[in-house]
């Protein structure tokens, strides 16, 4: 089969041709339709010193949508034919920059009414945004919010915050993101680069500050997003660990603070896998709602993966990829 691998000993990913997968107990094997790029799946250099025994062979692709090929022993509750799609999990091979993958059966979801690619695009993103606003800060009718990035994961956040009745919906972008961020449902937008004070134009339309502040960006954001905080505000870190110490006056304000790995779910049992159904069966009746509707994105083949993985490492891509094989 076709696969995009990654060498760990040169940092590089190419094209390859490798066997198709065994299935193992309890798994199942996927023909993949498409498969969503993302940070993680580019950045592995930076943790591929966790995953046991990567080699050369190694094949990396979370999102995953297609129709299960193969089942192991006890699985019972998935057949061939069924249409399902899932977010892997990053320590283990076999993923979806191939044209077969291999699966945990316990957290995969039927595949909702979308097609492939435009499902593909969805699970680390918008379930990642789903759990951040609905989980983690509950998000609520008529409460302020701020929302640092409007990259994939901000503005699902900033639907999600549109779809609970959330008001005023502040959120950072640039020059190119503004009109996609107003039209997922932000009140007021601030541009990052011409901004100087953003905690301070944050105040100008809240001035007790937010309820809820949701940092997708890192690189210090958690900070900029604890400043924009009211009395007992809640905020989510999802790129930085959380650090209290740093923020101003987080005991005499009464705040309180969060982290979310979507991923992690994979790492912490039955009651972490529960987590990913969730997430991934309320998202999908979001969508079918009609709630929620998926960011542009752009469709690439295999000959074109290891460049469009090398332009996510830079931090800058120009859009949002899904593979299709």
């Amino acid at each position: 089969m076709r696969a995009i691998a990654f060498d760990p000993s040169s940092d590089r990913f190419s094209l390859r041709d490798l066997p198709v997968p065994a299935v193992s107990d309890g798994e199942v094997r996927v023909k993949v339709a498409a498969c969503g790029l993302n940070p993680v799946d580019a950045k592995i250099d930076l943790w591929k010193d966790a995953a046991v025994d990567m080699s050369d062979t190694w094949v990396g692709g979370l999102d995953v949508s297609g129709t299960i090929d193969a089942v192991g022993a006890g699985v019972t509750e998935w057949r061939v034919g069924d249409r399902v799609l899932y977010h892997g999990n990053m320590f283990r091979p076999n993923g979806g920059f191939a044209e077969f993958a291999t699966h945990k059966a316990a957290t995969l979801v039927a595949h909702p009414d979308l097609p492939s690619a435009t499902a593909a695009a969805t699970p680390c993103t918008g379930w990642t945004a789903w759990r951040a606003m609905l989980d983690k800060l509950r998000v609520a009718k008529d409460m302020p919010i701020f929302i640092n990035g409007a990259g994939a994961v901000g503005l699902f956040a900033i639907q999600i915050a549109r779809m609970v009745g959330a008001h005023p919906i502040i959120a950072t972008c640039s020059e190119n993101t503004d009109s996609a961020a107003r039209a997922s449902g932000a009140t007021h937008t601030i541009n990052y680069r011409t901004t100087p004070n953003i905690p301070e134009a944050v105040r100008a339309i809240c001035p007790d500050g937010v309820a809820r502040a949701f940092d997708t960006v890192g690189m210090g954001g958690d900070i900029l997003a604890a400043q924009c905080l009211g009395y007992e505000g809640e905020m989510l870190a999802l790129v930085d660990e959380v650090r209290p110490s740093s923020y101003p006056e987080p005991f005499m304000q009464g705040l309180s603070f969060h982290q979310l790995s979507l991923g992690s779910g994979h790492r912490n049992g039955p009651q972490g896998e529960m987590t990913l159904l969730r997430a991934g069966h309320d998202f999908n009746a979001a969508f079918t709602r009609g709630d929620l509707t998926v960011p542009s994105f752009r469709t690439v083949a295999f000959e074109d993966m290891p460049a469009r993985l090398s332009e996510i490492r830079t931090g800058r891509p120009s859009a949002k990829f899904v593979l299709e094989p």
